[in-house]
């Protein structure tokens, strides 16, 4: 490395601590976008993620993504690496959008649970909050573990939806109403989940910001699939606006990536 880009690496470094100490205080809601940019030009740069967990630009970058660990609640994120604001945005709706739940659904192999094991698919959710509750305005995904309590409300509910038909199955977190799907597969790549949340919510929501979408893995009778809840800030029976928090165990952190 000459000189030159030492010095170069150097400036982003300090970009990379700037941005995610912004991201970290809640001092500016474009700063995870700063992150996302900073990790993508120190991939092109060095080759190295920092102060991502990884880059992916093998589609090139404006259907690449990130994973990085949230500097506040030590989460694990994915991130698109072009600038998507939220749920609401069009560019989802679009087939020309990538199927980032399935990069976020790839990116569970980064977590690791409070004994430090990595987690069983049933125990996995990926969440995308409303703009009602989330902090940045670059879309992000939550790749996280549910609570035990979550996951013993999916694991009762999943086999009583049908396959592929949109069902409103209660409160899955106290006093919030959700709409559930249940697919087959043991992956997302020929599912979409904002689309399908969107056409499901279309005569409810006003607001597609209004949205918040999990996709947690489930067994139904040996049967590897998922769950595709959709909710809304104002839905029927909610008091107050849940996000991530409320279904994610914070005890659940990324580390080492295992295979797989």
């Amino acid at each position: 490395m000459t000189r030159g880009m030492k010095r170069v690496g150097i400036l982003l470094i300090a970009l990379c601590l700037t941005a995610a100490t912004a991201f970290a205080i809640g001092l500016d809601r474009l700063a995870l976008w700063q992150v996302v940019r900073a990790c993508v030009a120190d991939f092109k740069l060095t080759g190295a993620p920092f102060p991502c967990l990884e880059v992916d630009l093998s589609g090139g970058e404006a259907r690449g993504d990130v994973v990085l660990r949230s500097p506040l609640w030590h989460d694990t994120i994915l991130a698109p690496t072009r600038r998507v604001v939220g749920i609401e945005d069009p560019y989802l709706q679009s087939p020309e959008a990538p199927n980032y739940f399935n990069a976020a659904w790839g990116a569970r192999t980064f977590l690791r649970g409070a004994d430090g094991r990595a987690p069983e698919r049933e125990e996995v959710a990926l969440v995308v909050n409303s703009a009602v509750v989330r902090g940045q305005d670059q879309l992000h995904i939550h790749v996280g573990c549910l609570l035990p309590s979550a996951r013993r409300a999916l694991a009762t509910v999943a086999p009583k939806i049908a396959i592929g038909e949109w069902a409103r199955v209660g409160a899955v977190i106290p006093h919030t109403m959700f709409w559930g799907m249940h697919i087959r597969g043991t992956d997302l790549s020929e599912v979409e989940p904002f689309r399908l949340a969107a056409q499901a919510l279309a005569d409810k929501a006003k607001d597609r910001g209004d949205m918040m979408i999990v996709v947690a893995g489930v067994r139904v009778e040996s049967d590897d699939g998922f769950l595709i809840l959709a909710s809304y800030a104002g839905a029927p029976g909610s008091w107050w606006p849940v996000g991530a928090y409320d279904l994610l165990d914070p005890r659940c952190r990324p580390g080492a990536r295992a295979a797989g």
